[in-house]
């Protein structure tokens, strides 16, 4: 599970020009409803902070996986959402405004619940306790790969609206590429060991993916949210910062174990082709409608 250039250069870089490209379609108009009507944010965090572990602690018992594995796997629910969920939202028209504010508001939180959710499975699965340090760095990692690219794209589209709107069909394709290259280099890169992984964890890793964005989407939908926002909170729920799950395993200061590090592994390559494939479901219909802004209150 060590780090590579692909990780470590490449994939900050592509997700980068890929929020800068989501930024084009965005105005101050899109967060200005969320926080009016912050009743998606709450049912979002809810899902992620709290539905989420439960799930997963479930899935892990009802597998019967080894105490690493299961640690690993609730390491991963506690994880954020990660960048990559909101081009998954943006490609499958959900609200990547939503999906912004959700990244950025439970990567505050997860310096907090983080922490609490790994230790208590330290405790359940494997009977011991280890403090998870706050991982301040990450978080500013992700608010400069999601937030600044985002901000320059946005203030395109309020200096130069048409230059934005020739932008966006081609950066969306631009944006379909990278997604592309991600999935083949992800594939690549674990090759050697992809059968052993999933022999391991691979069909557990699989339930949780399919819960997660199960709970994602239809929990808001139940609460009648509109399409646009659930779409995006089940990417967000579903997609999870897999890339800081495995560093926080591996690391020596901290959990020091690649174990731990197989389920996030695994879940981040099944991620891609779930996603793409809850993406084109929930739109077989056609474009989500834009719903009233009130129903999202």
């Amino acid at each position: 599970m060590q780090s590579n250039v692909f990780t470590a250069v490449f994939m900050p870089i592509a997700l980068g020009v890929i929020m800068l490209g989501l930024g084009l379609s965005l105005t101050l108009a899109d967060f200005k409803r969320v926080v009016v009507y912050p009743r998606a944010v709450i049912v979002g965090l809810l899902c992620q902070v709290i539905l989420l572990p439960v799930v997963c602690f479930s899935i892990a018992k009802g597998f019967g996986l080894p105490p690493a594995l299961a640690v690993g796997l609730m390491l991963l629910a506690a994880s954020p959402g990660g960048a990559t969920a909101n081009l998954y939202s943006h490609l499958a028209k959900g609200d990547v405004a939503l999906n912004i504010t959700l990244t950025a508001t439970n990567s505050i939180l997860s310096l907090f619940t983080l922490p609490l959710v790994v230790n208590y499975s330290l405790v359940a699965f494997m009977g011991e306790g280890k403090a998870i340090p706050l991982q301040f760095s990450k978080v500013i990692q992700v608010f400069a790969i999601v937030l600044i690219p985002v901000g320059i794209g946005m203030l395109i589209n309020a200096k130069k609206e048409a230059v934005a709107r020739k932008l966006d069909k081609p950066v969306k394709i631009l944006s379909a590429v990278f997604l592309l290259l991600v999935i083949v280099a992800s594939v690549v890169k674990e090759k050697d060991n992809l059968a052993e992984f999933f022999r391991q964890v691979g069909l557990a890793a699989l339930a949780f993916n399919l819960a997660s964005m199960a709970v994602g989407y239809f929990v808001p939908r139940i609460v009648r949210l509109p399409k646009r926002q659930a779409i995006a909170i089940g990417m967000e729920i579903g997609i999870h910062n897999g890339t800081l799950a495995i560093a926080i395993a591996s690391a020596p200061t901290l959990l020091n174990n690649t174990t731990m590090a197989i389920p996030p592994a695994i879940y981040s390559l099944i991620m891609f082709f779930t996603a793409a494939a809850f993406g084109w479901l929930v739109n077989r219909g056609g474009e989500p409608p834009a719903e009233a802004t009130p129903a999202a209150s």
